[in-house]
């Protein structure tokens, strides 16, 4: 387990990987600490908003909703390729996932498939929001992709992790199909080549 990444080391981290970030009205502040730990960290979760329109995705993610208050994750990546910072600590984000995938995320090997719900994913993973409706046919600009790379990238080369402590949400727990439209085996090789 990691310390989690303290806000200004996680803004040097990324602008050093060359992120384009804008932090997002008390982001340090916005969490969800009261709620239960944050840390340590073993990974960094992928996650699509089922929104479209990057300042309301970004304000819903920042605010969460009614049944889920906010932050919905650390970051919102937009389709401009903006990494927005929306909260540092616990965020609600992960859920319930499975220990085994935890296990193979921590070991950085290839997770199997999940089939239980009994780890607290928000204490154990970094979040990212990234902007699209979710269905599969909603594109993926590169711009877009390039902001999740390089922001994952940041974490791993700031914690000494490979590839491998990236999953996506679907891969944390069967309940969830996030993110659709790009497998998260492509997004891994991006970043693997990246931390080369």
């Amino acid at each position: 387990m990691a310390t989690p990444i303290t806000a200004n080391a996680l803004v040097a981290a990324l602008q050093q990987e060359g992120a384009t970030i804008k932090e997002v009205r008390d982001w340090r502040n916005n969490n969800r600490n009261h709620k239960g730990p944050w840390g340590g960290v073993n990974g960094i979760m992928i996650h699509h908003t089922v929104t479209s329109g990057s300042q309301a995705t970004v304000d819903l993610i920042y605010d969460g909703h009614s049944e889920l208050p906010g932050p919905l994750s650390h970051g919102c990546v937009t389709k401009d390729g903006t990494i927005h910072l929306v909260g540092h600590g616990r965020a609600n984000h992960a859920g319930l996932g499975d220990d085994d995938v935890l296990r193979a995320v921590i070991a950085e090997r290839r997770p199997p498939a999940p089939n239980e719900r009994n780890t607290d994913g928000n204490r154990h993973f970094y979040g990212f929001e990234c902007e699209n409706l979710g269905d599969g046919e909603d594109p993926w600009p590169e711009a877009q992709l390039d902001a999740i790379e390089r922001a994952t990238a940041a974490l791993c080369r700031h914690h000494g992790w490979n590839e491998r402590s990236v999953i996506g949400h679907l891969e944390w727990t069967n309940q969830k199909s996030d993110p659709r439209g790009f497998t998260m085996d492509a997004m891994r090789e991006r970043i693997a080549a990246r931390l080369k």
